[in-house]
């Protein structure tokens, strides 16, 4: 043992790695800054006429500067109190225009200076586009005309976009309802020069809140007293020309939304007392409808404080839930009911039932669809026709039902049964159209409705479109992709009668573009878009969709990459990363199922280990960990055996193809991801080295559920220690690098855990290091920090995985002397 740990010793003092560095912010090699530096493809809108399409840019990175801009972490809400936008909101810089079968775009004109755009939304007519401008005093209200290619500024930068839902659009298209400042708000307070009135306490009335291990939670009163002002907005109406009058005075709204026929506003405004154990989302909440002048018609729904469910997944408070606009009809509210007092426990016939209330919204809603689980979503067609769904997780099932809104449901149809997991036996998505209310309805020829699938089955991916038979529930298939060398994806229907849809289309070495296709005509392509391959370093690397079997005969898959210009007929030993992200399953079926298609483009981004093979390694990438527990088993019963036999089979697999020295194999992950790396360091021999990124590695600091496992700690302590690295970090001789973002917002991967587990594992004498990236969250934004991570997973590969057999053989000579 002490032979080892001197071994471990020299290896640490041989990495450019050392303990604390001050050189600041680092770059890799070339071969991948090149890459990073690749331009992104602008993100695509397209009418649904198919006429017009915009296209927006932006820059594929924020800058550390960015993101140390002033911020506030709040009930769940990460906010810029100057600006009053979400502190982490993605900004587009430019716009262009085209029509859609153009070859050429139009710059639009009159761009504010240095733009930064966000919140989209089209108008009712889709002849414009209204937007935020984000300066440095504040936000301001965009519109862009797509005819004339050209935008102009409606308001100043008091936009109030703190909670989203900033911009609604009037029915007749020449006026929106914005959130802005109120006239007057009380100063924030500064929280770390605030001087305490008293202690913050909290209080535990004998009801259980088994609640998940929320971030950016409020703390005490100081924090609410921000909270409030922040929240508080007063609806404004904010006509094109830029006159702005008064809709609707101060509240801390929450969601806006119109009526389809535009008559009627639905208005969520949250109300105290709020919570220190959920976020914004569960405090107590008023929704009301007004009519498009602004005056109050009813409240039609008061929410409590939410903070005490039932346990499990598929627990829901009481009362009124998913209230919305009815999409086929003028002006009527739908909302669900639970009929197990939320309760998943409790077994009832019906989980659900959802009602519809008509104007003037009062009284009694009548009873319309009743669903046997948890209900997730309606499908509006018209009088006679709807489609439901609901699912249990429990079970991985979801229902789809086929039902009559006007006579109660009562035949209602179940239409679709199936595990949700189980891609093969996926019939695709109801397709829809906007109808005369400016929303989404089914698509419906007479009795005839259609679907869009994604296609994947033993054979590979091939989506299609088919036509069903609402009466018999039979269908045909119209159109199904025939590619076996690219990837096609079927995004929209345009016009069913004339066959046209919009696809995308991509192959290993094509960039990803749009398409309209003729599914009446064989091969007829119209070029909507004509985007060039920005990484054609890796244009010629070798990439395939690998098969392999798990010891127990779970079919398993990864995508298989080898290093550029690598010559397969010698079959030279080298290095490999392996990277993967484990998926809990119910059923052994659902675990094997392939859902990988080898055509897509090889598009490499900043949590991508594709960037080494530029470097000399084999990567397989996305290999499946599937930890499966059928019946009464729960998948996490046996976690670290399937976690070791997945990883075991994924190296046999590639080794047995000749590719890789077995010794210089190193694995990675991100969130779940990293876990599952700190798992396999600690309880296997088959890795040199690993990369953990933004983890969890002690699930007693997750006591009420984690990932996909309901039990809490006191339900089963041995799975919350068998599956904690930290539990286990006397057993870890493997070097690892933990890399964590000190600004982490995820639900129970606090930066905390990496550092105690750094901590353990420093303090065993375990060859590890962390890195704390400023500023950054669960996932990571800034270039510098993009930048320098590449560069730490890059160096640290190339120390322990690469060279990992000369530098041992160092190691043992010096210690020999």
């Amino acid at each position: 043992m002490k032979k080892l740990t001197l071994l471990f010793a020299f290896l640490i003092c041989l990495s450019p790695l050392v303990a604390q560095d001050t050189n600041g912010y680092q770059k890799p090699h070339k071969a991948i800054l090149d890459l990073v530096d690749a331009p992104l493809a602008p993100s695509v809108l397209l009418d649904d006429k198919g006429e017009n399409v915009v296209m927006l840019f932006r820059d594929p990175y924020k800058s550390i500067a960015e993101l140390s801009e002033t911020e506030l972490r709040l009930a769940g809400l990460r906010i810029n109190p100057k600006t009053n936008i979400g502190s982490r909101t993605n900004f587009w810089n430019n716009i262009k225009v085209k029509k859609a079968t153009a070859t050429t775009d139009t710059q639009v004109k009159g761009m504010p200076a240095n733009p930064r755009l966000s919140n989209f939304t089209w108008s009712p007519n889709q002849k414009m586009i209204a937007c935020l401008n984000t300066t440095n005093m504040g936000v301001e209200v965009w519109v862009l005309d797509i005819e004339n290619a050209s935008v102009k500024k409606i308001t100043n930068a008091t936009v109030n976009a703190n909670m989203g839902d900033a911009l609604n659009w009037f029915k007749d298209n020449n006026a929106l309802l914005v959130k802005m400042l109120p006239a007057t708000r009380n100063p924030l307070i500064n929280v770390d020069e605030a001087v305490p009135t008293g202690p913050t306490v909290s209080l535990s009335n004998g009801e259980k809140a088994q609640n998940r291990t929320y971030q950016d939670l409020l703390k005490n009163p100081n924090d609410e007293a921000n909270f409030e002002q922040l929240a508080i907005s007063e609806i404004k109406k904010v006509d094109l020309n830029g006159t702005v009058s008064n809709f609707l005075p101060s509240g801390m709204y929450r969601s806006i939304s119109f009526s389809p026929d535009g008559n009627y506003v639905l208005v969520s405004k949250i109300k105290r007392p709020f919570s220190y154990l959920v976020t914004y989302r569960r405090f107590p909440y008023d929704e009301m409808v007004y009519d498009n002048k602004g005056n109050l018609k009813t409240t039609v729904n008061e929410v409590p404080l939410d903070e005490v469910r039932p346990k499990g997944f598929m627990s829901t408070r009481m009362g009124k839930r998913n209230m919305s606009w009815r999409a086929d009809k003028a002006a009527t509210l739908t909302y669900a009911m639970a009929q197990d007092k939320g309760d998943p426990e409790i077994e009832v016939e019906y989980r659900d039932i959802v009602y519809q209330l008509d104007a003037p919204f009062t009284g009694t809603g009548k009873e319309i669809f009743k669903t046997k689980q948890r209900f997730s979503g309606i499908t509006w067609g018209d009088d006679n026709t709807a489609i439901g769904y609901d699912y249990w997780w429990n079970t991985r099932n979801t229902k789809t039902y086929l039902f009559n809104p006007s006579n109660g449901g009562k035949d209602a149809k179940i239409i679709g049964d199936r595990n949700y997991q189980d891609q093969y036996s996926d019939p695709g998505n109801f397709v829809t159209k906007r109808n005369e209310y400016d929303r989404s309805v089914l698509v419906l020829d007479g009795t005839t409705a259609y679907l869009i699938g994604d296609g994947y089955s033993e054979k590979g991916q091939f989506p299609f479109i088919d036509e069903m038979n609402m009466k018999t529930q039979k269908t045909n298939r119209l159109y199904e992709s025939a590619y076996t060398d690219k990837k096609e994806d079927i995004y929209e229907m345009i016009d069913i009668k004339k066959g046209k849809v919009l696809v995308r289309i991509e192959s290993q070495k094509e960039y990803p573009n749009y398409y309209f296709r003729n599914i009446k005509k064989k091969n007829d392509l119209t070029p909507v878009t004509a985007f060039d391959n920005p990484f054609k370093s890796l244009q010629d690397v070798h990439k395939e969709v690998i098969t392999y079997k798990r010891d127990d005969g779970l079919e398993l898959e990864g995508t298989l990459y080898l290093p550029v210009g690598y010559d397969k007929e010698k079959k030279e030993k080298m290095p490999m990363v392996l990277w993967a992200y484990p998926r809990e399953f119910k059923d052994k079926n659902s675990a094997s199922q392939s859902t990988t298609n080898p055509n897509e483009f090889i598009y490499p981004y900043y949590g991508s280990p594709v960037y080494w093979v530029t470097r000399g390694y084999v990567v397989l990438d996305d290999a499946a960990f599937p930890i499966v527990g059928e019946g009464d088993e729960e998948p996490n019963d046996t976690f670290r055996k399937q976690l070791v036999g997945n990883a075991k089979a994924a190296i046999d697999a590639v080794d047995n193809l000749g590719y890789i020295d077995r010794t210089r194999v190193g694995v990675g992950g991100h969130s779940y991801g990293a876990f599952m790396v700190a798992n396999l360091l600690s309880h296997s021999d088959l890795f040199a080295a690993g990369i953990a990124r933004s983890g969890a590695y002690n699930r007693t600091l997750t006591p009420f559920g984690f990932q996909s496992e309901e039990r809490s700690y006191w339900d089963s302590p041995e799975t919350y220690n068998t599956m904690s690295p930290f539990m286990h970090a006397d057993k870890m001789k493997t070097p690892l690098l933990l890399v964590h973002g000190e600004a982490d917002n995820n639900s129970g991967t606090y930066p905390l855990q990496s550092e105690r587990y750094f901590n353990a594992l420093k303090g065993l004498g375990a060859p590890a290091r962390l890195v704390m990236l400023p500023k950054e969250s669960h996932g990571y934004r800034a270039k510098e920090s993009i930048l320098h991570l590449l560069w730490e997973q890059d160096t640290w590969l190339e120390t322990y995985v690469k060279n990992r057999n000369s530098n041992v053989i160092k190691a043992k000579e010096q210690i020999k002397k």
